[in-house]
């Protein structure tokens, strides 16, 4: 369920977003139930998340280093020849508190390192600021996103 705006800037998810110039469908189904696969998907993309109850952002990014780490050696021969690998941390913005910390363990971010993946930032605005930017960006006679 999607927090309110009056909840303050908080953590949202990690996605693991992977790219490949292969199929990545054999890697997908090697992590069965503990993923949940973001639509639309795709044979040479891949939007991953969690499908347990997440540590905030430093848990998730150990959470999926575990599970890269347990795929059998085909599977984990499709994740090693990806193009990328993201863990994008999503960050929900809001006018309170006026700065938002996020602090990764050395753990995480060596985590990463190790399976050649990125750490990336996504940042949204405040509910009420997408929907003012959205109106903005609509086409004459349009309704926005």
């Amino acid at each position: 369920m999607p927090r309110q705006i009056d909840e303050g800037t908080h953590f949202m998810n990690v996605d693991l977003d992977i790219y490949s110039m292969s199929d990545l469908q054999p890697l997908v189904t090697a992590l069965g139930e503990r993923v949940y696969v973001l639509p639309p998907p795709q044979s040479y993309e891949a939007h991953l998340e969690l499908t347990c109850e997440l540590e905030g952002a430093d848990g998730a990014i150990r959470k999926f280093a575990a599970l890269i780490d347990a795929l059998p050696g085909a599977q984990r021969e499709i994740w090693d020849a990806a193009k990328s690998r993201d863990f994008n941390i999503g960050v929900q913005t809001a006018v309170k508190p006026v700065y938002y910390v996020m602090p990764l363990s050395c753990e995480a971010v060596e985590a990463a390192a190790r399976l050649n993946a990125r750490i990336v930032f996504t940042v949204y605005p405040p509910e009420a600021t997408k929907e003012v930017v959205w109106k903005k960006r609509a086409p004459a006679g349009g309704k926005g996103r």
